[in-house]
């Protein structure tokens, strides 16, 4: 799973139009030097030059018009979920790891558990549902508030408000840290869910593949 494109990402470009190609070498440089021969660009739609995905592309990178996201922000607290369903922050090296299988069986592909640290700004939620480990989400905390990565549901949860309980659970975690603020990036799965839920667009992100030895 860690030698996958969407696992090695390269985002957040503020370029100079004759500097593409050299950022592009470092990226390759980096990933190259842990084993990497492929990644995956996001570009947003803020990033710079403003033709940089036409520029990747004429570099030999292939867009993934499927794969196109949208950036979104929750600035208005949700409901809180039903009771049976609770949320805790993980807490131990076990609770990371029983994190990992939920996710494994609800993306496929192999099991990655992170390590439990308890100082980091990246912290793990665990779902309840009536007392069972069910789902799993990820948040990224900073003074602008939390990034929501790896929201995941067992199949045979789904449907019964564990995703928005995790949802709710970081923000709340945010706003108790004073910056009320919830951003992530949406595919097509996850984009009218959280719509529904209050998130707003924010941007456009346009996906490409960067295989390295690509001739």
């Amino acid at each position: 799973m860690a030698t996958s494109p969407v696992w090695n990402v390269a985002q957040r470009f503020r370029l100079e139009p004759d500097g593409v190609e050299a950022a592009r070498a470092e990226i390759h440089r980096a990933l190259r030097a842990r084993g990497r021969t492929a990644c995956t660009w996001e570009v947003g739609s803020s990033a710079t030059p403003a033709d940089l995905v036409e520029r990747l592309v004429e570099l030999g990178l292939v867009e993934l018009k499927d794969e196109f996201a949208v950036g979104m922000a929750l600035t208005e607290p949700i409901a809180a979920p039903p009771e049976k369903i609770e949320v805790r922050r993980a807490a131990s090296q076990d609770d990371e790891e029983v994190a990992a299988e939920i996710a494994a069986i609800a993306f496929g592909g192999g099991r990655v558990a992170r390590a439990f640290d308890p100082d980091s700004n990246v912290v793990s939620h665990l779902a309840y549902l009536e007392g069972r480990p069910v789902g799993r989400a990820t948040g990224s905390f900073s003074e602008h508030g939390v990034s929501l990565f790896g929201g995941a549901v067992l199949p045979e949860a789904r449907g019964c408000g564990v995703y928005r309980a995790l949802v709710h659970a970081r923000f709340q975690d945010a706003c108790e840290r004073g910056t009320p603020v919830a951003f992530t990036q949406a595919g097509r799965l996850s984009r009218p869910i959280l719509a529904g839920l209050g998130f707003r667009e924010t941007c456009e992100i346009r996906m490409l593949l960067d295989a390295f030895d690509r001739s």
